[in-house]
């Protein structure tokens, strides 16, 4: 059974403010090694963010219109593309798979792909293809959807996808990029005993149930009429 979603907490975790702000598209990479004695990478944000300040986190954030161009080796899986693709049009299921690749080496230094020429490109992209790294699409696997509530400094509709360390191409190559000051591979027990948010706990326990079961429904939580709701949708 995976972790239970602490509602109050959620709350609790990014205060209201009263904005007004529609979600914005995010996705955010869950990266694990092992197998028996299995490990998650988390980062530790900064005490200066707005938005969930000293919070234990997987790398991520919001898209940006380059994901949109980026060249990519290998597809999404089967299951991971018809799944984003019953949300939204294909060509935003792919960008938003490769935000979390871009989010995730942005603040970790991690290349999600594998090597390629190094190629001359303006924008996010530059430093990891400067790198002679192409981001592989086919290690990736969908796992849950949460939207921010209402009313906070920030909001965002975030995909959380999960990835084996195998995809890494340079696994050690870890350089935080200073937007989270401590990244390290934590066993899961230990994980679960930071400040995490409610959302990161709850998905944390939901990866580790689809490593036994990877067909079970797919969680999607979020607020309606001032209630946290948590939908599966297969």
């Amino acid at each position: 059974m995976s972790q239970p979603f602490d509602a109050r907490q959620d709350l609790l975790d990014s205060p209201r403010t009263g904005e007004r702000q529609r979600p914005r598209d995010a996705a955010t990479l869950i990266l694990t090694r092992g197998e028996r004695n299995l490990e998650v990478l988390m980062g530790r944000r900064a005490a200066g963010h707005v938005f969930m300040a000293s919070k234990w986190v997987f790398p991520g954030g919001r898209i940006d219109p380059s994901d949109f161009r980026a060249h990519a080796s290998g597809h999404l899986n089967h299951e991971t593309a018809r799944r984003l693709e019953m949300e939204m049009p294909a060509r935003r299921a792919r960008a938003l798979a490769l935000t979390a690749i871009r989010e995730t080496f942005e603040e970790t230094g991690l290349i999600l792909g594998k090597s390629a020429p190094e190629a001359s490109v303006a924008g996010p992209w530059r430093e990891y293809r400067q790198a002679g790294a192409i981001p592989d699409l086919s290690a990736l696997t969908y796992v849950a959807r949460a939207i921010t509530p209402p009313g906070r400094t920030r909001r965002f509709d975030a995909r959380f996808f999960a990835a084996p360390i195998e995809a890494l191409r340079d696994p050690d190559n870890i350089e935080g990029s200073g937007e989270l000051d401590e990244i390290a591979w934590l066993p899961i027990e230990d994980a679960m005993k930071l400040d995490l948010p409610s959302i990161t706990r709850f998905v944390l326990g939901e990866a580790l149930e689809r490593r036994q079961n990877p067909n079970r429904p797919l969680p999607f939580v979020r607020m309606l009429h001032g209630q946290h709701r948590i939908e599966h949708r297969h």
